[in-house]
């Protein structure tokens, strides 16, 4: 089997794709980016009710002709719906925008809530983001029954530090099936992905080519890591790019990858990634982690992010 047909086994027994098509931004092109994926054979797709792009995924996998149950879904709940009454609403907006009966999986973004209402980030007269004193583990719980409903085939979590995983694993019936984190060739979190690989849980790498978006910047300070001369030298031997190898270096320890792009040709070479890395390539590129994380919203969000991880920003 090529890597980029290649399947992982979740906690309650379905295959998520190794490779998916992350559709955060841009969203008036996310249906056609959808679309070209699932016809350059992508049968994973990765949304958000933040992102606002779930019509658009809608549309493409309903034009795309594919039988639903090939394809695997993953949506994600928003932090003003985090208070258990919320949650059949708005897990409820997502499957109508999306068209769908049933997500394959449904993650709670972030462990932090806002306050309770339609507006995405609420905030005061100053305005600094309004947060709610809404308990995780009481919004995970809640998520359990959506198990029990049909409504999602798995339920999982994202942007969680260690101890907040941890006390999920010691307060719930339903483990989370996937934990969705930054990782990438700059952010290893080695320790992290063990504790996970202990407990069953299995890791999606978002943002897998590290600060190719614009909006993490410290591309002057850093560079970018599609730029890092382990990642292009080992590309120039198997004749890939180095956004390839990054990705199938993921993917050959055991963890999914959602890159994101909206040009179709970018999409057809991300999937294009059927050749694996030798031992001593993966090695090399285990040896450049540079503890670096781009994504960490914790001022915004008035809420310690990722306390206990590395990366973490001082």
């Amino acid at each position: 089997m090529t890597d980029n047909q290649k399947t992982f086994t979740l906690s309650n027994g379905a295959q998520i794709p190794a490779i998916g098509l992350g559709t955060w931004q841009d969203e008036e092109a996310q249906e056609a980016a959808v679309l070209a994926a699932l016809h350059a054979g992508y049968r994973h797709i990765d949304t958000a009710r933040c992102y606002g792009t779930e019509p658009a995924v809608g549309k493409a996998i309903k034009q795309s002709g594919i039988p639903r149950e090939e394809i695997f879904v993953t949506s994600k709940l928003w932090n003003n719906k985090h208070h258990p009454e919320d949650l059949g609403q708005a897990v409820q907006l997502s499957l109508d925008d999306l068209g769908l009966e049933y997500l394959d999986l449904f993650l709670m973004h972030w462990p932090v809530a806002f306050k309770r209402g339609d507006d995405p980030f609420p905030s005061d007269k100053d305005g600094k983001l309004v947060t709610d004193n809404i308990d995780y583990l009481d919004t995970y719980r809640a998520m359990e029954g959506l198990v029990k409903s049909g409504k999602a085939k798995a339920i999982g979590i994202s942007n969680f530090s260690q101890k907040e995983v941890e006390r999920i694993l010691d307060n719930v019936a339903i483990k989370p099936a996937v934990h969705q984190m930054e990782l990438h060739p700059w952010l290893q979190q080695k320790k992290f992905y063990d504790f996970h690989r202990k407990n069953g849980i299995h890791v999606t790498q978002y943002s897998p080519f590290g600060n190719q978006n614009e909006i993490y910047g410290s591309r002057e300070e850093h560079g970018q890591l599609v730029n890092d001369q382990t990642l292009v030298e080992i590309g120039k031997k198997y004749g890939k790019t180095s956004n390839q190898v990054a990705l199938a270096w993921g993917i050959a320890h055991g963890r999914s990858v959602i890159p994101k792009s909206k040009s179709a040709e970018r999409i057809k070479q991300n999937f294009d990634i059927a050749f694996e890395l030798e031992p001593a390539d993966i090695e090399n590129i285990d040896a450049i982690d540079k503890k670096l994380r781009f994504n960490d919203p914790s001022k915004d969000f008035g809420y310690e992010l990722y306390s206990d991880l590395d990366g973490k920003k001082k």
